[in-house]
């Protein structure tokens, strides 16, 4: 029985940022948002070929930590970003087979706007792009969109639910052979290939049809991260492909069959959803190369900058915390702060147990080492990088693959993972030799 082959992506998202942009051979000459190093990035991407490169995003300045966005600005932390929607179109004139996934927040966005501008994206990249939705958990973000506070973390997920049946009615609104562009007859469409959406819920209220050409794909590939059990349950409604979190193994497996049981609830098959769990990586020719540039991870930002990116992330100000603290006792006040406790508090605690006692400093030392992803870095020469992913694969059940990314500095990373990890899968019959469909969603879920 031939063996299945991994899907890989490339996530760029903080290739710029937490001190990575100063890191030894990081876009010599270029600065953070220079158009070109994006465009070479996925040039050596679709090199290697990947089937997608990927970026997370946020609209707020980080400001949970001590109440100020004064640390994250000084150090580069989560700040600045862009927009990327130009971007990937920039990119996708310089390629022609990688995809690009893009983040919105249902919490946010209108589904009319965003179907409609995923719909002219996916024509632009000729049926090439993917939208990740997350249900946003920052004080911050929500501010920027005239919100007093959070939104409760079970109403996120249900908007995104409804978020998402809008969008897939309204890419379904208009035929596939609906365009006729007919010469002769000066006939532009059919009339009877559109169809009303007309559709009123809890949180909108779309009339449709889209105003557009059907795309390419018909829909762009749409991807998802929840962690939580709520989490979970909207990745199996939502998602052609779930987005794991650079977890455990152990948490992996167990996410993985969560997933699948949701999935079944819902009458999916899980076969069908892979998940890509997201990895940092340094590849190197030698164990010890790579392990030496992994190193510099630890000397990258100060502790200031570790409070600012884990208070930011999981909404609560790590500035309060006392001397001394069991991490069960942080867990609650997260919770009832209606701030997120997944992520690196939930990975703590199945590690050092919810009874842990930890001080302040204790607590900051482990987060420099989440803030990097130094303990979750997989550092290594090709060959023992695709025993470690092959490992991971097989375990979560050889459906899906791997998001790489936050390397030490960019673009000898992604060269690392173009040139000499791929032809080590490849070697393997883990991965791709060609590309052999046109759309990201034939290449990216082609099981």
């Amino acid at each position: 029985m031939a063996r299945r082959r991994m899907h890989l992506g490339f996530d760029f998202s903080y290739s710029h940022m937490g001190g990575r942009w100063r890191m030894p051979g990081a876009w010599p000459g270029h600065t953070f948002p220079d158009v070109g190093m994006l465009e070479e990035m996925a040039r050596i991407a679709e090199r290697g070929l990947l089937d997608i490169v990927f970026s997370g995003d946020g609209t707020g300045v980080p400001d949970t930590w001590r109440g100020s966005r004064d640390a994250a600005v000084e150090w580069g932390m989560n700040w600045p970003r862009q927009d990327l929607t130009p971007y990937a179109v920039a990119m996708a004139r310089v390629t022609r087979h990688v995809g690009f996934g893009l983040t919105f927040s249902s919490s946010f966005m209108h589904p009319y706007y965003t179907a409609r501008l995923m719909n002219s994206l996916d024509h632009i990249t000729g049926g090439r792009i993917a939208m990740n939705l997350v249900a946003s958990t920052r004080r911050s973000d929500f501010a920027n969109f005239g919100f007093d506070g959070l939104m409760d973390h079970g109403d996120r997920y249900d908007r995104m639910e409804e978020f998402t049946d809008v969008c897939r009615l309204l890419w379904d609104s208009v035929a596939p052979d609906a365009m006729l562009w007919d010469r002769e007859t000066g006939r532009v469409g059919d009339p009877a290939k559109l169809r009303d959406v007309r559709h009123e819920g809890r949180f909108f209220k779309v009339s449709g049809p889209l105003n557009t050409p059907p795309s390419p794909q018909g829909r762009p590939v749409l991807i998802q991260a929840g962690g939580s059990p709520r989490g979970i349950r909207a990745s199996a409604y939502v998602a052609d492909v779930v987005f794991g979190g650079d977890m455990a193994l152990p948490l992996q497996v167990k996410q993985r069959a969560a997933l699948d049981e949701a999935l079944r609830a819902l009458g999916r098959d899980p076969e069908e959803v892979g998940i890509l769990w997201q990895t940092p990586i340094v590849v190197a020719e030698t164990e010890r190369e790579a392990l030496a540039r992994r190193e510099l991870l630890l000397t990258s930002i100060p502790p200031e900058a570790v409070g600012a990116y884990l208070s930011y992330n999981s909404g609560y100000d790590f500035s309060t915390l006392p001397e001394r603290f069991t991490l069960r006792e942080l867990h609650a006040e997260i919770v009832a702060g209606q701030a997120s406790p997944m992520g690196f508090l939930h990975e703590l605690m199945a590690t050092l147990g919810p009874g842990a006692e930890l001080t302040r400093a204790e607590f900051l030392e482990h987060g420099l080492r989440e803030a990097t992803a130094y303990d979750r870095t997989l550092a290594g020469s090709p060959a023992q990088l695709a025993d470690r992913l092959e490992e991971m694969f097989e375990a979560t059940g050889s459906r899906g693959g791997f998001m790489l990314g936050h390397t030490v500095s960019m673009p000898p990373d992604l060269i690392g993972i173009a040139d000499h990890l791929v032809p080590e899968l490849q070697r393997r019959g883990r991965f791709r030799t060609e590309y052999r469909y046109r759309t990201l969603k034939e290449n990216l879920l082609e099981s």
